[in-house]
């Protein structure tokens, strides 16, 4: 049997970590690393850095793996994150099988935020509970959302107020929600605020929100929204990749 652990880790501040996740960690066998790409090495930079804290002293085993990436060409978008979750499954497969031949032990995945918030480990646990004998569990970390609003000094919703959570995708193509007044748009790869009607709409952005990097703008849409494409088409150029998030609020 293989006890797997889906660890939340929080958006890139090695504080984020919570107590119960370091004891998750230390309790672990095997800690799988995954590996984006050079130009997201600094993701698997911090996990390095995560577990030399807080792994000294133990048996903890860290392994890291090459993770699948998506074809983001591919017309088919929910056949293509299918077929790319299957990939993931295989390869989070192969390296328990190769780190622990016996297939039995305790396995941890350091995962961005927080496994239940946009993050597929849970959808690909799901799948690997069908090719071994696994149990899985979650240690919740500080979401993309949570640490938004903290460097903003905002709350998220209004009093009472519902708060409808998105995609830019979704916001691009079906515009703003209905009955919500605040609207919390992730995985937004192109700016989908610029298909709205700024007139009465605030934004607050961050990206690299938690890391030493960390960029924040807010305005009225009208204003904020140009400076944001700038700030996010720099830091994507400086950097190679981006994560950012942003909460828009009508009236």
């Amino acid at each position: 049997m293989i006890e797997l652990t889906l660890i939340g880790i929080g958006t890139g501040n090695p504080g984020h970590v919570t107590l119960q996740a370091v004891e998750s960690m230390r309790g672990a066998d095997l800690v799988l690393i995954p590996l984006k790409g050079g130009d997201k090495a600094d993701l698997a930079g911090l996990r390095r850095h995560i577990c030399h804290t807080h792994l000294q002293g133990t048996a903890t085993r860290i392994a890291e793996f090459d993770l699948p990436l998506r074809d983001a060409g591919d017309p088919d978008y929910q056949g293509g994150v299918a077929r790319w979750h299957d990939a993931i499954a295989d390869a989070w497969e192969s390296a328990i099988r190769a780190h622990l031949p016996a297939v039995s032990g305790r396995v941890a995945l350091l995962v961005w935020g927080d496994p239940s918030l946009y993050d597929s480990s849970l959808r690909i646990a799901n799948r690997l509970e069908t090719r071994m004998a696994l149990a899985t569990r979650v240690i919740p970390g500080i979401t993309a959302i949570q640490a938004l609003c903290a460097a903003h000094a905002m709350p998220l919703n209004r009093i009472g107020a519902p708060v409808q959570i998105t995609t830019g995708r979704r916001l691009r193509d079906h515009g703003w929600p209905e009955a919500a007044d605040t609207v919390v748009v992730m995985l937004d790869g192109g700016c989908a605020f610029r298909s709205l009607p700024p007139q009465g709409i605030h934004i607050w952005w961050g990206a690299f929100l938690g890391m030493a990097e960390e960029i924040t703008c807010a305005g009225p849409l009208a204003e904020a929204g140009p400076r944001i494409e700038r700030l996010r088409a720099q830091a994507r150029a400086d950097h190679g990749w981006i994560m950012d998030i942003y909460l828009l609020r009508r009236g």
